[in-house]
């Protein structure tokens, strides 16, 4: 776990701005950095390494990079992010902290950083990812809404993207209960994407929580999104997938969550819908077949990842089922 002193600030920045250093160094990435944290143990100490012994886990350039002192807009995004963390809201979690999500960091390619807003005690508790199609139907949209409603107030913190379609309304059901709702986001943590999302996002800042791995500043990449479906899946027990298009993104995010170890859930429709195709590709899969949230919570209780976890918010209890 980290070794810095929180109550000792220059302590603490000082450790911030090593991590920052680490993850905004050329050539570096996500495996190497955690290839590097493995073998050397801390950014300070890779940093006080020699050239040969960097060179032993990443390329000469790498190397080369990582022992020239950050300098420039380098500099300057270093300073800008421990900045944005004086406001009491926001905070950095260091994939050595012990209040990083231990789910999440139990996975491959956890993210060596999280940025993230609002309250992060719901990245500790019991929770499920609710995922679909960003163009989804209305009755898609309501089914999310309301196992989302029934699910968080059942005590599950309700974990999606923040993007168009069941996303959305899956926040918005969460919001509703207790579990409340958390984003994770493919942009920088200060931008808001969609801005259809504005108002949304600022309510779940308020009383949910946002999540990032990307630097501030990231502007929307279509290559971004795809990599944050493994922290939405990695900081939940199950993922269920409300209404999916055969070629839908929220697939790799049920992909991954098989690979993770979770529990994969899927909501069955019309065998005409072209947006029941992707839940029905994963049901014939093995993704348990779920018709209200009950399915969810009962199948959810037998779970060790969330019986683990549910000590500290009393657990999941029976919800009315989803019309």
């Amino acid at each position: 776990m980290q070794d810095t002193d929180p109550a000792n600030p220059a302590s603490e920045a000082a450790s911030l701005a090593a991590w920052l250093r680490l993850v905004g160094t050329a050539g570096v990435g996500l495996e190497r950095g955690h290839a590097l944290l493995d073998a050397l143990g801390t950014p300070e100490h890779i940093f006080s390494a020699s050239h040969a012994e960097l060179c032993a886990h990443v390329p000469g350039a790498a190397a080369r990079a990582l022992l020239t002192p950050p300098a420039g807009a380098a500099l300057e995004q270093i300073d800008a992010t421990l900045a944005w963390l004086a406001d009491p809201s926001h905070c950095l979690l260091r994939l050595h902290d012990a209040a990083y999500p231990a789910l999440l960091r139990a996975t491959a390619h956890a993210p060596l950083l999280l940025y993230v807003k609002g309250r992060r005690a719901l990245l500790d508790g019991p929770a499920l990812a609710l995922v679909g199609s960003r163009n989804a139907s209305a009755q898609g949209q309501a089914n999310a809404l309301a196992f989302a409603r029934a699910l968080s107030g059942a005590g599950l913190t309700i974990v999606s993207g923040m993007a168009l379609g069941i996303d959305a309304a899956a926040h918005e059901g969460g919001l509703d209960g207790v579990g409340s709702t958390v984003a994770v986001i493919g942009t920088g943590i200060d931008r808001i994407y969609p801005k259809r999302n504005e108002s949304l996002a600022r309510r779940i800042a308020g009383h949910g929580c946002i999540v990032s791995e990307y630097p501030l500043g990231t502007a929307p990449a279509a290559g971004n999104f795809p990599k944050r479906n493994r922290i939405i899946s990695g900081l939940c027990a199950g993922v269920l997938v409300v209404e999916a298009a055969a070629g839908s993104g929220s697939l790799i995010t049920a992909r991954q969550a098989c690979d993770q170890g979770r529990e994969v859930f899927a909501i069955p429709g019309s065998i005409h819908a072209a947006l029941a195709k992707g839940c029905h590709k994963l049901i014939k899969e093995g993704a348990q077949l779920v018709e209200c949230a009950d399915d969810v919570l009962f199948a959810l209780g037998r779970s060790p990842l969330v019986a683990a976890r549910a000590a500290g918010r009393g657990g999941p209890a029976a919800a009315e089922p989803a019309p």
